[in-house]
């Protein structure tokens, strides 16, 4: 049986592509990151619309979480204005919930399967996308990539 993840959704999003996979040694891509209400979450395929959705057969991140509570802390220690959360280019943003306590386990949230399998790493575009530093300080704390075990659908500004 799977751990029910209390957790409230804030944000989600989606991006059609990548701007910062493959442009190492380039400038960054201009892909929209699209904030929806809803996200449809396909077993083993990923979030329709999003650039990650049939990427490779059992792929590792069919979807990734943000806590905002790392926002907010990384805002707070490297002195900067108010950010989006988009910027990290997380699929589901939450606050409530520890995400390095799913890694390696089956949870679920709002009915919906997942499989915790690591910590969505952070690369050195985070210094770019949010700040000076980010890249360093998000290290332990980038998120969570994990693979869709069940379809439904995700909304925001639910208690799971």
């Amino acid at each position: 049986m799977p751990y029910h993840a209390p957790m409230n959704i804030l944000n989600l999003y989606i991006s059609s592509d990548h701007n910062y996979v493959g442009h190492h040694g380039q400038s960054s891509g201009k892909h929209p990151i699209l904030e929806r209400e809803s996200l449809e979450c396909v077993a083993g395929r990923g979030i329709k619309g999003d650039r990650y959705y049939d990427h490779k057969a059992n792929f590792k991140g069919q979807i990734t979480f943000f806590s905002d509570e790392i926002r907010i802390k990384l805002q707070n220690q490297l002195g900067v204005e108010p950010m989006e959360a988009s910027v990290f280019r997380r699929n589901v943003i939450v606050e409530g919930t520890d995400l390095n306590t799913l890694i390696g386990k089956e949870f679920e949230v709002q009915g919906i399967r997942f499989l915790g399998t690591e910590e969505c790493r952070p690369c050195y575009w985070m210094d770019e996308a949010f700040s000076p530093g980010a890249h360093e300080a998000l290290k332990g704390n980038g998120g969570l990539r994990a693979r869709i075990l069940s379809s439904g659908t995700l909304g925001c500004n639910s208690k799971s």
